[in-house]
């Protein structure tokens, strides 16, 4: 099963050449999931032939103009483009009272069905479950409330081995899937474990949004196989990170060490940083599976 995530965006507060604010899409069994949505966010999916009609879900961590000044914009193109199927939104309760304002003001009715799901950015808990995955949120620690999400993948059913069912009537396939073993009318026994086999080990995503790396999120994304975290600055700006309520690119490291992932995905670096290879050698000497959040490139989670 497909468990992918796309960059669109990876700068803090301000765009720079090549790098935009805060998005990305997470293509779980095709189904797309958009986390934040900065400024500019619908030109990178154009960019990246990554069509908005495609996303059902989108999940804004906070209200930091960076993570979400490209919603607007994204929603009335999806309604310009003559969208018809719902669209839920999941994030803090005061986004839909800016996204109501804006659509009164610029006297837009939506003609598809936008579902407002408010998420506590106080209280961890599950906020979206489907038949693919379940997402959690998380409380992380900014200057205004922020939540992270995790996305965790459910437990797939066998898979039959196409060569050894052949013979074997379709009635019993769903048997054979869920691991029990099968009798036939005439007394043969079919073992699942000689008719399957075992489906992949679901996998986890967790996305650290803006936050001070302080620790109280860890027991949250503890066993993710691949972390985003954000690294705004590199370490010797540790007091600026810690005015602004932000992390250091050793501290994303760390905090990927501390909750045992296999992978490290760093992102969200400052606008005074041109060139990216410091902070990814700074976090690599404590993690070295760190990876860049490079715009355009598309992660296996």
């Amino acid at each position: 099963m497909k468990f992918e995530v796309t960059v669109l965006g990876s700068s803090s507060a301000t765009p720079v050449f090549n790098r935009n604010p805060s998005a990305q899409v997470l293509n779980c069994n095709e189904k797309i999931y958009l986390i934040d949505c900065g400024e500019g966010t619908q030109q990178q999916l154009i960019r990246f032939n990554i069509k908005s009609a495609r996303i059902d879900y989108v999940f804004i961590t906070h209200l930091h103009g960076d993570h979400y000044f490209g919603l607007i914009g994204l929603l009335s193109s999806m309604h310009l483009n003559g969208r018809i199927k719902p669209l839920d939104i999941f994030g803090p309760a005061a986004l839909q009272e800016i996204l109501e304002l804006q659509f009164r003001h610029s006297e837009t009715v939506i003609r598809y069905e936008l579902n407002f799901h408010v998420v506590d950015p106080d209280r961890p808990g599950t906020v979206f479950e489907n038949s693919d995955l379940v997402v959690s949120s998380f409380p992380l620690n900014h200057r205004i409330p922020c939540t992270g999400y995790r996305f965790s993948q459910k437990k797939r059913q066998r898979k039959l081995i196409k060569e050894k069912v052949a013979d074997v009537p379709v009635v019993y396939f769903s048997a054979l899937k869920k691991g029990q073993d099968v009798t036939l009318p005439d007394g043969r026994v079919l073992p699942a474990s000689d008719y399957t086999t075992a489906a992949e080990e679901p996998r986890s995503y967790a996305y650290c949004s803006d936050t001070l790396c302080d620790g109280t999120y860890l027991e949250a994304i503890r066993g993710s196989n691949t972390i985003y975290h954000e690294a705004t600055f590199l370490h010797e700006m540790l007091d600026r990170a810690n005015e602004t309520h932000h992390s250091t690119a050793l501290q994303a490291a760390e905090a990927a060490l501390e909750a045992g992932a296999e992978k490290l995905i760093i992102g969200h670096y400052s606008s005074r940083y041109k060139t990216l290879e410091a902070l990814l050698d700074e976090a690599r000497a404590v993690f070295p599976q760190t990876q860049l959040a490079l715009e355009g490139r598309t992660y296996t989670l």
